[in-house]
């Protein structure tokens, strides 16, 4: 009986052994038969095609407006790679070449650019972009899988999607807040904005390049934002890093409408960075337990009191701590919910979309100029993007608007009265 069973249990592992080959062998047939088999639908109707110009075959026709002209090595995209094929060619009885309808449509590399651009975001490097495709049947003649011409794709595409980020009209977005910070790449700073809209969903709104935060780089960047629809006749809320000049670009643009929140992120880094390391993370907790506070004016105090404990023995970090406080504290005045606040108050999330961007762009080990960077950065925000979700408090957003809104009635009255008065 034990004999048996062994016998049994070495049966059925044999059989199991020689079914995955046999899987495998069929799995493949399959494939090389549906690939053969399109190849050869492909050319049928190419062939009909040029029927339907040509007239039938061996048939005088003084009528006939097309002649066949043999055919010619071509090639088609398939499987993420050029595949050559013979084309049927047609000229018109005055010696024109004549395009067939399907070959038209089957032509375009468009499918290849998309193809190399998703291998290249989910971490395919070049070298390696004909190991990751679908291996066709030995007798198809393959190109356009090397590594200078998957870059050349790559280059094409993220081209591509940088064009369309930059032409995205803003005007239906009901945006109500706006994130800006700059990002450095090797000797260039890239300025990103990020709109959240009255639903709390985020927006890519633009990049900017510029060899440093200055104000030509910061303005230039609200100017297009403008310029594709971005409101500046009512508030909004931006939430900005340390950059005095992106504060100015800000304030010249947008007068008093706009309400600026600086990055208290930041500000503990700014004034953390001019510490000895023995002090650092006291003075990071103070300031953590002072913008905690629910009360703008006690948090002003308590910073305050803080600048004058360090302006002694360290006066770099004392006024890098007043640089721009009350810019910290817009949110606490404007008494929203705590996690509402938590979002806003810093650029976070735009760091994190741009960890997005380093992970992409990990490979690289030189930087070929600013317009290089900023195909980068477009594909890999752009590829952050459809995994965006709305910001933690987003049901809060009403408090936002609604403080928006008197900020905007307070100015419309103000402006009145001096209108008025003169």
């Amino acid at each position: 009986m034990r004999k048996s069973a062994r016998r049994s249990g070495r049966e059925q592992s044999s059989q199991g052994q020689l079914r995955l080959p046999l899987r495998e062998l069929v799995r493949e047939a399959l494939f090389d038969t549906v690939i053969v088999s399109g190849l050869g639908f492909v050319g049928e109707v190419l062939e009909e095609e040029r029927a339907v110009l040509c007239g039938p075959r061996y048939e005088r026709d003084p009528q006939r407006a097309a002649l066949r002209a043999g055919q010619v090595r071509s090639s088609l995209s398939l499987g993420g790679r050029r595949v050559a094929v013979e084309r049927p060619r047609v000229r018109s009885v005055a010696g024109h070449e004549l395009s067939l309808p399907s070959w038209r449509a089957w032509s375009g590399r468009d499918p290849l650019e998309q193809r190399a651009m998703e291998q290249m975001l989910v971490g395919v490097s070049t070298r390696r972009y004909a190991r990751s495709l679908e291996p066709l049947p030995g007798e198809l003649k393959v190109h356009g899988i090397g590594k200078s011409v998957v870059s050349d794709r790559f280059v094409v595409g993220t081209a591509g999607r940088l064009a369309a980020l930059m032409q995205r009209r803003l005007g239906g977005l009901q945006l109500i807040a706006v994130m800006i910070d700059g990002v450095h790449f090797a000797e260039h700073v890239v300025l990103a904005a990020i709109g959240i809209d009255v639903g709390g969903a985020k927006h890519v709104l633009g990049l900017r390049e510029g060899a440093t935060e200055n104000a030509a780089a910061c303005k230039a960047l609200l100017a297009d934002l403008i310029e594709r629809g971005l409101p500046t006749e009512r508030g909004l809320l931006f939430v900005i890093d340390g950059a005095k000049a992106l504060h100015k670009a800000i304030s010249d643009i947008f007068g008093e409408r706009a309400l600026i929140q600086r990055c208290r992120e930041h500000k503990k880094r700014n004034v953390t960075d001019a510490l000895p390391e023995r002090l650092r993370s006291s003075v990071r907790s103070a300031m953590s337990q002072a913008y905690a506070t629910r009360d703008a004016k006690r948090a002003a105090r308590l910073l305050e009191n803080l600048a004058r404990r360090l302006e002694a023995g360290h006066p770099g970090a004392a006024a890098s701590l007043r640089e721009g406080l009350q810019d910290t504290l817009t949110l606490t005045r404007l008494d929203l919910p705590e996690a509402l606040e938590r979002v806003l108050s810093s650029t976070n999330l735009i760091e994190n979309l741009f960890s997005r961007v380093r992970d992409l762009a990990h490979r690289v080990k030189r930087w070929q100029g600013g317009t290089m960077i900023l195909r980068w950065t477009a594909a890999g925000v752009l590829e952050a993007e459809r995994s965006f979700r709305r910001i933690a408090g987003y049901r809060a957003l009403p408090k936002l608007i609604a403080a928006l809104r008197a900020h905007d009635a307070a100015i419309d009255r103000r402006l009145e009265n001096a209108r008025r008065a003169a």
